[in-house]
């Protein structure tokens, strides 16, 4: 059996059993993989833990097996199989099967080889096309009041393609720093240009971008297209007094800090003093000196007016899971409803900052009505199956 397959187990394990981030996790059990075993482990695990719903059905349906009364270790081993046989044609059956049956055995004992054999043959029989006449929510695998928000907002079938977008890799998106970047940078990193965004690069699959001197120099920072939109619309001038609210890890900051050529006054708000901490560390690696980092909670942010305001505020985050594979399993619907509730206070309190014939932009990188047009009208939905990038809501407003 690979190590790879074993990486993922592991991963999904975590996930579920001690409630780690899926991401986290793998960075953590893929340590010394070769790049083919890393790639496998990755496909692997972030499927499985996404497609969870499905594989727990086949499980129950196809094999007869009610998956939470499962030993634990079987229980997981089977969600990384059931995947593989339901949703990758990486290898075939019959070895994905075998596969399967081995880790099951190796990390629940041999006295499971037989019933894991029995399951995954079953599924193996099934295949793609049983996935094809499950219900939405089970088809996809998602909690069915998130396909009901993207529902009410354009249908099952852009419901549907939504799902399918966030359950494939996202693309490797990079922000150019100007403040940094070199002829010998665009080089090394390769990739495609963006139109509309002179800054973006998207990177061809399996760029290790940590490694690059770009990204260790702050040149090239990742950022999807969808995330930069929100600094272009707000569109700071150099000289400009800019406030961006929420402004860890950083990512934006650094955008509008370069459209303003480091030249005015850019303060960053962020009220979690660790974060705030981080963000110090990569405006400093951007080579920004018109920023500064402000431990505050927005509500309590009490400046000067601002020319420029963006308020990127916590969210639920639905546009953004094709990178967060175990997100869409924590998220609920009460706290969507908090959030939105928040979403509204800080809006309000941002609009009170801003000078007269200033402009403020309101982003969230979720789809959903109550957080998008319902804090903030007249503004645009990026879908992902549309865009091929992360899913945002953004809406500008006038002083």
């Amino acid at each position: 059996m690979s190590g790879g397959r074993r990486v993922a187990y592991e991963v999904v394990r975590r996930t579920f059993e001690q409630g780690a981030y899926a991401d986290r996790a793998f960075a953590a059990e893929a340590a010394g993989l070769d790049p083919r075993e890393r790639r496998q482990a990755m496909r692997l695990a972030f499927g499985a833990v996404q497609r969870m719903a499905t594989s727990d059905h086949a499980v129950e349906q196809l094999g007869g097996r009610r998956p939470m009364r499962l030993q634990a270790e079987l229980r997981n081993a089977l969600r990384v199989s059931a995947y593989e046989l339901l949703f990758s044609d990486a290898v075939p059956d019959r070895a994905a099967v075998s596969e399967g049956v081995e880790l099951a055995r190796q990390v629940a004992g041999g006295r499971v080889a037989g019933l894991a054999n029995a399951v995954l043959r079953r599924i193996a029989e099934a295949g793609p096309a049983w996935v094809e006449g499950l219900p939405l929510p089970l088809r996809v695998s998602y909690p069915e009041w998130v396909i009901g928000e993207w529902t009410a907002l354009v249908g099952e079938q852009g419901a549907a393609a939504c799902a399918e977008a966030q359950n494939r890799a996202p693309e490797l998106c990079v922000r150019l720093n100007p403040l940094r970047a070199q002829a010998r940078d665009e080089r090394e990193l390769g990739g495609r240009a963006v139109e509309g965004l002179p800054e973006a690069r998207v990177l061809d699959e399996g760029v290790d971008l940590a490694a690059t001197d770009a990204f260790r120099r702050g040149a090239a920072w990742p950022q999807s297209r969808s995330s930069m939109r929100p600094a272009r619309l707000l569109a700071p001038q150099p000289g400009m007094a800019v406030l961006d609210l929420c402004a860890a890890p950083g990512g934006k900051a650094g955008q509008l800090a370069a459209l303003m050529e480091d030249r005015g006054r850019l303060v960053c708000v962020e009220r979690h003093r660790g974060r705030a901490a981080e963000l110090e560390r990569t405006l400093r690696r951007f080579g920004m000196s018109c920023a500064e980092v402000v431990v505050a909670d927005v509500l309590d942010v009490r400046e000067e007016r601002f020319d420029r305001i963006l308020l990127d505020p916590p969210c639920s985050g639905l546009g953004v899971l094709a990178g967060r594979p175990d997100a869409r399993w924590r998220r609920t619907p009460d706290a969507a409803a908090e959030l939105a509730l928040l979403q509204r206070r800080m809006l309000d309190h941002a609009r009170g900052l801003l000078a007269p014939g200033g402009r403020l932009v309101y982003s969230v990188c979720t789809l959903r009505r109550d957080e998008c047009e319902g804090v903030l009208a007249g503004g645009e939905y990026l879908w992902p199956q549309d865009v091929g990038s992360d899913g945002f809501y953004i809406a500008v407003q006038e002083g």
